[in-house]
This record gives structure tokens, sequence and C-alpha cells, in this order.
């Protein structure tokens, strides 16, 4: 079981119950907590993103969300082996060639250590924004996906279709990995599941529980064009507590435990579940201070005791 941690006061998402202390954590604090999380060999970390917020959304979602791509490539710049992961990528609101170079340039300069989490988006006021069809969406996302993988490919680049079209275009650096960058994909709708069945390295349901994601994952290898590759299954269990909206959501599973056995036996449960990396939400803390500490004793204490839960990604 792989463990993960998100960066601190990067949204302030009210479903999310952040400490009353986050939206005071300094920039210094931000890389002091990312430094310890590399050391502490957490395995990835993952950064939001939202470009506008309407007002009449700010109470649930809050307006402070930073942008995604320089956030990571800030984050790489001062880790040595933490992955990088959006959380998540609005693939629609931006040109498939933007999206395709700011990911190879990440994983580039991080050495291949970028994930691509992709969403199609929930907030219609935030299209009405960039002026993307918001009705639209899915199938953009579709055909961007697409065109940004081919993108990723050795040399020149070549795609047509309805939305994006182009030919014979040079876009290096490309992603250190052969194969591209990992993309995963964030979500629970069927539109979702599908596009996990054709492209997806990893899932990271929303607000799918736990129990249904066995159930899910055999839905997923049953379509025709699932590509056959194992998929890896995060399970981060504060999201439990947002809605699709970001409303308010109540399922005790979202409060952090203190308890190291009631702990590791909720990530054995995960594990049995094909999940194969988490993040879990900490308990009421105190401070910044408290927080790398409950950092540490998870990495210490709880990841130790259940490395040898051999989770295998769900082939």
């Amino acid at each position: 079981m792989k463990f993960n941690c998100r960066m601190l006061n990067t949204s302030q998402v009210k479903a999310s119950r952040n400490p009353p202390w986050e939206p005071f954590v300094t920039r210094q604090q931000q890389a002091q907590a990312v430094r310890h999380a590399d050391k502490l060999g957490y395995s990835k970390i993952g950064v939001a993103e939202h470009f506008g917020i309407p007002a009449d959304h700010v109470e649930l979602s809050g307006d402070h969300h930073v942008s995604c791509a320089p956030t990571l490539g800030w984050i790489a710049g001062m880790t040595e082996t933490i992955q990088i992961s959006s959380n998540i990528t609005l693939i629609p609101l931006q040109h498939p060639l933007v999206h395709a170079k700011n990911w190879a340039t990440l994983d580039w300069l991080s050495d291949g250590r970028a994930i691509m989490k992709v969403g199609v988006g929930w907030l219609e006021g935030e299209f009405d924004l960039l002026g993307v069809d918001f009705a639209n969406r899915g199938r953009l996302c579709d055909e961007y996906i697409a065109a940004i993988l081919e993108l990723w490919k050795p040399g020149l680049a070549s795609f047509e279709g309805k939305y994006v079209n182009f030919r014979d275009v040079g876009a290096a650096p490309k992603p250190v990995r052969p194969g591209g960058i990992p993309v995963w994909f964030g979500g629970d709708a069927p539109p979702v599941l599908r596009r996990l069945a054709r492209w997806g390295e990893g899932w990271a349901p929303q607000a799918t529980p736990p129990e249904k994601f066995p159930d899910l994952l055999d839905w997923v290898k049953s379509q025709p064009d699932y590509h056959g590759r194992p998929i890896q299954v995060e399970c981060a269990l504060g999201r439990l507590g947002i809605g699709a909206h970001h409303e308010v959501r109540n399922d005790p599973r979202i409060f952090g435990m203190t308890d190291p056995q009631m702990l590791i036996d909720q990530i054995g449960y995960l594990a049995s579940l094909g999940v194969t990396e988490t993040r879990l939400p900490p308990p009421e803390l105190a401070d910044f201070q408290a927080y790398l500490d409950w950092l540490s004793w998870v990495a210490e204490e709880i990841a130790p005791k259940v490395r040898s839960t051999k989770v295998q990604a769900t082939a």
C-alpha cells in the first residue's frame, strides 16, 4: 500500500474540513511540509485546480485555488522522489497543446515523476468564464486526451478531430517515460469509467463508497476497449465527505483515526477491495507542527506495518 498526501493551503473547499490554521500556512511552511513528506517516503503529492469560482459558489468552493502546473513544478524543484500529481486537471478548459506542453515539461524537469489525473469539470460557471461549452465537455475531454497522447509520442505529432487539428507539430521536450505520462481519471460516472478502461493507468474515485470498488472495476474490465493493463486505485477517504458539486456530505470514514490498530485494519480493508494507494484523513490537529508530527507518525509507525500487505493493481 502506498501513502500519498496533499499540499497544504492550496484550496479552501468547505467540505474538505481543513483545519482552521491551514489558511495561515506560509509558503515557507508549505515548502517545509513538502520536503518532509519527500524525505519520509510518501509516494505522491497532489494539487487540485480551479481557474475561477463564480460568486454564487464561493461559499462552498472558496476562491483560493492555486494553478496546478506551476505549483507542481515548484514542488518538483525541491524534492527528489515523491511523485507529483494533479488532483485534478480540468482537461476541457485548456487546449491540448497547452496541457501536453505543461505536463511533458513537468515530467522532464522532475525526471519522470509527473502523473496527470484527469477530470471533465463540473462547475458550469467556470466554463462560462473561459468561454468553453459546458454541455460538450465530455466530448472535448475525449478528443483532447487523444490529442495529448499523440503529442507525447516521439517525433512530430499530427491529429485530426472535430475540435482539434494539427499536423507535423514539434512539441519537445517529451515525457521521460517511453509510454508517456501516466493518465489517471478522477470521478465516478460511467463516462469516467469508460475513459479509465480506454486510457487509464489509475482511478481516483470521488464519492463512490469503497465497498463498491470491486464491482465497478469489474465493469471497467468488461468494456470492449479495455486496454488490458493493471489499474491502480487511490482511495482518499476524505473525499467521501465532498459531494459532486462540493456540497458537504457526512460519512464516518472521513474523520482521521489515532488508534494504530484501527487504522491498520482500515487500510487492510481498503487493500482487500483493490486499493493500491491511500491518502489518510488526518485527525484534529492543533497546528502546523502537529501536522508534521502526524506525517511522521504515519510514515514511521503505520506504513511499515502495512508494507507487508501486498497490494497489486487490479488487472
